[in-house]
């Protein structure tokens, strides 16, 4: 089996949360799939919200109610694709960034007394992952491993924004193997699969011989999963992401990569 790698990294990002709008626009802590799948579809040309939004609306006007699209070219095309997200750190550094949007799309409410929109946002600063997609012989995934192989990309890819634009480097095909038990997960995995995580706590040897203690840590966070197919509202799945000892109860799609295990999703 073979995947296509590659390290997703910007200057900033942020990826909104929907669930907080009031004075200050929030970002998960890591791209998710969905997300990511955006970035995918941008690569090989595909349809985004607008484009969907267009064509709703106008099949609507018409009364062609059979042919609105339930999501988004891009997700339609790439949703069933398997992802593993490797973060390079267990959290980014975050700073709130206030800025003002006087376009007019902003402020088309406000014609008789324009005025500039303040925005608040919580930006990922220097955020990177290492990415790999499962090449599963579709015409979609092959499409992919072409385009990033030769570096044909229709669009520009961002991370959340066009603001934030995506560094795409180190880009090659490896090749996987299915994994069938193993303690250690290297990416971000489901925490349904889960059953038990043991904290690493340095041995009396270890300390006696004073070498360094490993820094345990564990994140985790709700994170977009997909998209709902009535209102393409996100599908929210917990993730765990860490270095502890685990005792798994789905080796499904866990698959091993250079002496790393890779948890698909």
């Amino acid at each position: 089996m073979q995947a296509l790698k590659f390290n997703l990294s910007g200057k900033t990002a942020i990826f909104k949360r929907p669930d907080v709008n009031v004075h200050c626009l929030f970002t998960y802590s890591h791209i998710h799939k969905p997300a990511l799948l955006g970035i995918l579809g941008a690569i090989c040309g595909f349809g985004g919200y607008n484009q969907q939004k267009a064509h709703n609306d106008k099949c609507l006007a018409e009364k062609r109610q059979s042919e609105i699209l339930d999501y988004p070219e891009f997700y339609e095309k790439v949703k069933d694709i398997k992802v593993s997200i490797i973060p390079k750190e267990p959290t980014f550094v975050t700073k709130k960034q206030t800025f003002n949007n006087s376009v007019g799309n902003a402020n088309k409410d406000k014609e008789e007394n324009p005025c500039n929109l303040v925005v608040t946002e919580q930006w990922l600063e220097n955020p990177s992952w290492e990415i790999f997609i499962l090449l599963d012989g579709t015409e979609v995934t092959e499409n992919l491993k072409q385009r990033f192989l030769n570096r044909e990309f229709v669009y520009i890819p961002y991370l959340g924004k066009n603001d934030h634009f995506a560094n795409i480097t180190d880009i090659e095909v490896v090749e996987i193997e299915s994994v069938q038990n193993c303690k250690k997960i290297d990416s971000m995995i489901f925490a349904k699969y889960i059953d038990k995580a043991t904290q690493n706590i340095a041995s009396s040897e270890d300390r006696f011989n004073h070498k360094p203690a490993i820094i345990d840590f564990k994140y985790t966070e709700r994170l977009p999963i997909a998209l709902d197919k009535e209102d393409n509202l996100y599908v929210l799945e917990k993730f765990v992401y860490t270095n502890r000892d685990l005792t798994l109860n789905n080796f499904e799609q866990i698959y091993s990569c250079n002496g790393k295990n890779i948890a698909f999703f």
